[in-house]
């Protein structure tokens, strides 16, 4: 199907889904499901899943190799949640398994926003729509939903599994897996059974309200060789921030301001919904079609950290209304059959996502009104000087679409292949309008209503990429593997940023230097494109020392695309790249009772790409050098006795700068030379310094005791604790004086949770009561600040009443009830 019959064709299976379809997709699968499954009961045999043998660890099907195998065949570090150990530990989305991924760390400012790290790989980015890609690359099923700011926040239900590849994925993933890929799987149409189920949960957060949980899903069979699954949820999270009372006066204007109209406890709450279908088709025993579409609608209100210097925690002082409000949908096909003995793949996607984001930005007025007298220049069209009272309205629209095409020998074979072709396009069309209510019309930028600040842009960012593996058997325990994949990027940025004319002589409007070329822009005063080909190698050496335990050795490299910094002054930046190398080992012990997984790793990153806030809040990002992380992660499960499960993961990671990081940067990372224009240099971070946001440890321990208390009912008790480690805050600390920016920004502490569950289960009906973060940890994810450090953060601007920093947490105690019903 060409790329113009796919996108067309997703439209057209969209259409009846949009975001009201979507929201009835619960009541929906919910209604099909009772009396679809009832009359099933009567008409069909029950279909169970395949028997586990009693009292030995499950087997972990994965397809991290893109072919099913066992997870302890895979000679790679795979850590995987399957799905009764989602519903165990209380999944629902992002924020909630990546706890457990050993590997995994990430920071979130609320739904929809978070940036995932894989072994310490960070340089603090912050996911501006002009910066930098993601170096982990997310997956739903076969089809990448990495956005150019992160991935897409999926409620989970009726998944198979969540697979986390850590380390360069680069040969069979592509430019978004310099670090790792997180693949989530969902379970596919199936012919032989009807199924369904329904689960209900109420829940009350500490210091929040109540929230509540209904979720649903149909299998049925149309045929004998047709069957489609349709699933549905709805989620509303309590909040548990409160906007509290605050006033402050602008230095200028004299004008105070008031959080009074705005005031409300709990006001962080969200609503999400959504739904998927999917259709499978078998053609014959050889060819496979797997249509699917999945959608969703979230509604965020409020703020997601807590403010500095507030008297009590999970408490901040807003000015101004804030929500994001985040929509998406993505059609999916997925063509699999066989040509002779040779397996071939094909999977496209079409994925539309919209954002209304509306937040405070009134910290940037008044800092940069009590430092600089900016508040002096904000007038009306009669000249007087009014608040400069700022908040900002987004509305980026994304569009992205991906295909692959590949081939695969027979898995028996001696001498194994696999590979293909990817394209990839990703469209971010940019609106950020930042307003100040009834500025003077020469201080407006044209077009708008009353932006003081206005950005509009069109980002497209396109991959190519070939990709092979070649694996050989040279004893029948020994294999070698040799793959490489050569790509080639080509990123563009189009468009308008900044002031109006009579605001500002030198940027905005009065640096524009053509017509604007996009819609609703003013003039153009940005066209860059930046481009690079290349490849990256990837070679592992296999030993199965028994049929329980292998050992490996794994060469690997990982690529992440350069792209157009939008500040004219400023060069494009370009790839950075990540060199792996890995020894790792899987064993089973005991009858398969124990269960030991580990893997040692040196990660060499360089010309690393480092994104930070510049002058007037623009983000920049530069290439910093080279930096090294050396670490470990294991994962392990035993069953001591019958019932009793326990498992536990962990990971450490030291990080290491390995350049000068400066200002300007030069050929010779000296920070003693000038800049390209002569301006002194500075050094910012010296050799030596840690990398920011990732722990040098985290861990997990989870014990689960299944029992029976009588025939027919069956309960299970479970506990789990994990712990996240000490984070750098920033990478710049050590440098030249003025330049210590963790000074400011502070380091993120580290903390433990502990959760506690305990269920009863009865023929086809469940029930559970659990409570996460049992002892209520203010666990802290990330910081931030409305703009840069050294103006908006620095608490030595006494002038200013000290700086602000908000500091986004894990979700408090949540005590909660679930009910399930399968049919």
């Amino acid at each position: 199907m060409s790329d113009h019959g796919l996108v067309r064709a997703s439209r057209l299976l969209a259409r009846p889904w949009g975001t009201r379809g979507i929201r009835n997709l619960l009541w929906l699968t919910s209604a099909l499901a009772f009396p679809v499954a009832l009359q099933a009961q009567s008409q069909a045999p029950v279909v169970t899943a395949a028997a586990e043998t009693p009292g030995q660890l499950d087997d972990i099907v994965v397809t991290a190799r893109k072919t099913s195998e066992s997870l302890q065949n895979v000679p790679m570090s795979v850590q995987a949640l399957g799905n009764s150990k989602l519903d165990q530990l209380q999944v629902k989305g992002f924020d909630d398994y990546v706890r457990y991924l050993p590997s995994v760390t990430y920071q979130t400012s609320g739904p929809g926003s978070a940036k995932v790290y894989f072994r310490g790989v960070s340089s603090g980015e912050n996911a501006n729509h002009s910066t930098s890609q993601p170096t982990v690359g997310v997956y739903l099923d076969e089809q990448p939903i990495t956005t150019i700011s992160g991935a897409l926040d999926i409620h989970l239900y009726d998944i198979a599994r969540v697979e986390a590849l850590a380390g360069p994925q680069g040969t069979l993933y592509g430019s978004s897996s310099e670090a790792g890929t997180i693949r989530i799987i969902t379970n596919k149409p199936d012919p032989t059974k009807i199924a369904a189920g329904v689960d209900l949960e109420v829940n009350k957060v500490t210091d929040g309200g109540f929230g509540y949980v209904g979720e649903g899903f149909i299998n049925m069979p149309l045929t004998d060789k047709v069957a489609v699954r349709a699933v549905g949820w709805y989620d509303k999270d309590a909040g548990f921030i409160d906007n509290v009372l605050a006033t402050r006066t602008f230095a200028v204007s004299g004008i105070t301001q008031t959080t009074a109209p705005f005031v409300k406890k709990n006001y962080n709450d969200v609503k999400t919904y959504g739904g998927r279908i999917a259709l499978g088709i078998e053609l014959d025993d050889d060819w496979t079609i797997t249509p699917s579409i999945m959608g969703q609608k979230q509604d965020a209100n409020g703020f997601f950290g807590e403010e500095s210097g507030r008297a009590k925690k999970r408490q901040v002082a807003q000015y101004n209304p804030e929500f994001n409000h985040d929509d998406w949908y993505q059609a999916a096909l997925t063509i699999e059959g066989k040509i002779g003995d040779w397996s071939l793949t094909y999977a496209g996607a079409y994925m539309k996502r919209k954002v209304h984001n509306e937040a405070d930005y009134s910290d940037y007025s008044y800092f940069y009104d009590a430092l600089y007298g900016s508040g002096a220049y904000i007038t009306d069209n009669a000249g007087n000087v009014i608040s400069p009272n700022q908040r900002t309205v987004s509305r980026p629209r994304f569009t992205k679409q991906s295909h692959e095409l590949r081939i695969s020998s027979p898995s028996d074979n001696r001498l194994r292949f696999i590979g293909g072709l990817f394209f990839e396009r990703q469209v971010n069309n940019i609106e950020e309008n930042y307003i100040i209510a009834n500025i003077a019309d020469d201080i407006t930028v044209p077009g708008t209503d009353s932006d003081i600040w206005f950005t509009k842009q069109t980002r497209i960012d396109r991959d190519y990429a070939a990709f092979g593996e070649l694996s050989f058997d040279i004893l029948p325990k020994l294999t070698l593997t040799a793959g490489a994949r050569v790509y080639h990027y080509k990123n563009s940025l189009e468009g308008f940023f900044g002031y109006a004319a009579g605001y500002s002589s030198k940027t905005g409007v009065a640096a524009c230097f053509a017509p604007a070329d996009v819609k609703g822009a003013p003039c153009t005063n940005v066209d860059k494109t930046t481009s690079d080909t290349g490849w990256i190698p990837k070679v592992n050496l296999t030993y199965h020392v028994t049929d329980d335990a292998l050992v490996y050795g794994t060469f690997s490299r990982g690529f992440r695309p350069g792209g157009v910094n939008r500040r004219g002054t400023l060069p494009p930046y370009g790839a950075d790249e990540l060199d792996n190398y890995e020894f790792g080992f899987k064993t089973s012990w005991l009858d398969n009772h124990l269960r030991f997984n580990g893997a040692v790793y040196q990660l060499k990153w360089s010309n690393v790409q480092l994104s930070f806030l510049g002058p007037n809040g623009l983000s920049e990002v530069r290439n910093a050098g080279d930096a090294r992380i050396r670490g470990f992660e294991f994962d392990t499960s035993l069953i001591p006795i019958d019932g009793l499960t326990l498992t536990a993961g962990g990971s450490f990671n030291d990080t290491k700068l390995l350049k000068n990081f400066c200002k300007f940067a030069n050929p010779a990372f000296d920070c003693t030379l000038p800049g390209p224009g002569g301006e002194p240099n500075s050094l910012l971070a010296p050799v030596g310094n840690r990398l920011p946001d990732t722990a040098k440890f985290k861990a997990n321990v989870i014990a689960r005791y299944e029992f029976s208390i009588r025939d027919g009912l069956d309960a299970h008790l479970q506990g789990a604790v994990v712990r996240e480690g000490m984070r750098i805050g920033d990478i710049r600390y050590g440098g030249d004086p003025g330049t210590d920016i963790r000074a400011i920004v502070g380091d993120i502490p580290a903390y433990t949770t502990a959760d506690l569950s305990f269920g009863v289960k009865s023929g086809l009906w469940t029930a559970e009561i659990y409570g996460t973060n049992i002892f209520d940890v203010n666990g802290k994810t990330s910081r931030s600040v409305q703009c840069g450090e050294t103006t908006c953060g620095d608490p030595g601007h006494d002038t200013a009443g000290g700086g602000v920093f908000y500091t986004f947490l894990i979700r408090p105690r949540t005590v909660g009830l679930k009910l399930g019903r399968r049919f």
